[in-house]
């Protein structure tokens, strides 16, 4: 059993690894977020349960309708953030490279520029200048543009707030440019890396829910007929979805986070 030490920490008891205890207890916060987002899912499932839904709010209300925008939502979500990691990445990795990262400043600019534009604005600014793409290409462009930024600052800062000695060391050791940058650099830079992949994730699971105004689908759509119809009950239920969701994908990247950074960086 933990005792609680003068810190307030809870110490290893005898006969228990410290390792051990550290892990148990890593576990036991990572189930603390799935837990209260199935706690509030069934909240929400009996309340809806409990109301007498006219047929406007049937329509949108019900499991056939509710599974087929969340796997929209999922695959908008995985694609958008598949392109956002092969873009930002390779981009982050190039703009710290010598020769090149004189051009970090103005295209940092331009990644801002695009961030601050708000999303609705943007993917609707797609929407009219690309009349000729699907609807399903014209949103993932607008939230990839808009993704892109967490993940390129923090692969620059990454590989940035690497030891210049360690660098140096290792190409007087006689690796290559290509072999420092995929033996030293990336592996110590992976642990900000993966934050900015964190933020990302989190951020593009939100914004999808936009795509429903072009038309593309997604969670979005239970909100927007909750809108369309003054119904607060088909409003909250696709809020409460989005917002159960995006936790969910937060708490996978926290896992990974935290167990693709390498041990003792």
């Amino acid at each position: 059993m933990a005792v609680v030490t003068g810190q307030g920490a809870p110490a290893p008891s005898a006969g228990e690894a410290p390792g051990t205890t550290g892990t148990r207890r890593r576990w036991l916060t990572h189930l603390v977020r799935p837990a209260i987002v199935v706690v509030a899912l069934g909240a929400l499932y009996l309340h809806v349960s409990a109301q007498q839904l006219d047929s406007i709010e049937r329509r949108s209300l019900n499991a056939a309708y509710i599974l087929s925008r969340t796997w929209q939502h999922v695959q908008l979500t995985a694609i958008v953030s598949v392109i956002i990691l092969l873009i930002a990445v390779p981009l982050g990795v190039l703009l710290t490279r010598d020769g090149i990262s004189r051009f970090s400043g103005p295209i940092l600019t331009l990644a801002n520029i695009s961030q601050a534009i708000p999303s609705i604005g943007l993917i609707v600014l797609f929407a009219v200048a690309f009349l000729t793409l699907p609807v399903y290409v014209i949103a993932v462009l607008a939230f990839v543009i808009h993704g892109v930024l967490p993940i390129v600052r923090n692969t620059i800062a990454g590989i940035g707030q690497v030891d210049r000695s360690v660098i140096e060391a290792a190409r007087g050791m006689g690796m290559t440019k290509v072999g420092v940058l995929l033996s030293v650099e990336l592996p110590l830079a992976v642990p900000v890396i993966l934050a900015g992949v964190r933020t990302t994730l989190t951020i593009t699971t939100g914004t999808v829910a936009l795509a429903t105004f072009i038309g593309a689908g997604g969670l979005g759509d239970i909100i927007s007929n909750g809108l369309a119809s003054n119904r607060n009950l088909v409003l909250v239920t696709g809020s409460v979805l989005v917002a159960a969701l995006a936790l969910l994908i937060d708490w996978l990247a926290a896992i990974a986070e935290e167990n693709l950074a390498p041990r003792g960086v």
